[in-house]
């Protein structure tokens, strides 16, 4: 087997004690060494057991040194600068991958196909907490990404995304100033790079905390208005993407 290129997944974290265990447990170190993993965990400034889970998973950890909040931007970025990857896989800190090893074998070889600039899939709710409600919202906006981006209009949504370094590098990271929508905004400048390929093949499990507790009518207006904000005015309607714990 040809040794992949080197791979840094990045999981920016605040307050994810309830998660960050489970998500991490899934890179064992078998999927480490057959695909030259690092995982890196960029906190935030986690006041519960967050911070002591990550040391105690061995991963890379990133503790945030000032008192200013670091939303999710700058947590990408700060991890992404101590990554020693070509490849970068930023997830969020409460995703499972269906299959480890399917997943990783094909976002690596879609990242590495010069003609593309990133790479995302399906998002759906863990199966154990899935509803009917649940799977017909995430599985609208599952065919709706993967339409966009046959059409072009490179998208994903903030769960997962894969690209090669040199790419995140050229597009400039996340922008920092924008709180909600930044993962729309960022999709919007890798295009510039090549086509974004949404892996239908592909799925992630994320919890259903956001939806249970705010409704999918108010996020999916949330969404839509921040997106239309960063569209239009280069910046996010809202000031601050409250956590869910």
């Amino acid at each position: 087997m040809k040794q992949p290129p080197p791979v840094s997944i990045i999981i920016p974290t605040l307050e994810e004690g309830k998660y960050i265990a489970r998500s991490l447990c899934q890179f064992t170190d078998t999927l480490r060494k057959t695909f030259n993993l690092e995982i890196i965990v960029s906190d935030g400034g986690s006041k519960d057991e967050t911070v002591e889970i990550a040391k105690a998973f061995a991963c890379t950890l990133l503790e945030h040194p000032s008192d200013k909040k670091q939303n999710i931007s700058l947590g990408r970025n700060i991890g992404a600068a101590a990554a020693k990857g070509e490849i970068l896989i930023f997830l969020n800190a409460d995703v499972i991958i269906e299959d480890p090893v399917k997943f990783l074998r094909i976002m690596i070889e879609k990242a590495s196909d010069r003609r593309n600039s990133a790479a995302t899939c399906n998002v759906n709710i863990y199966r154990e907490d899935e509803r009917i409600l649940d799977w017909m919202f995430h599985n609208f906006f599952n065919g709706y990404f993967w339409l966009l981006n046959i059409l072009g209009m490179g998208m994903g949504r903030g769960e997962c995304h894969v690209m090669r370094r040199e790419v995140f590098e050229s597009a400039g990271g996340y922008n920092e100033a924008i709180a909600a929508g930044e993962d729309y905004e960022f999709f919007m400048r890798l295009r510039r790079f090549g086509t974004v390929r949404f892996v239908r093949e592909l799925t992630v499990f994320e919890s259903p905390r956001r939806f249970r507790k705010y409704g999918y009518l108010r996020i999916s207006m949330l969404w839509f208005l921040n997106a239309l904000s960063v569209l239009l005015l280069r910046h996010s309607m809202v000031d601050d993407w409250k956590p869910v714990r």
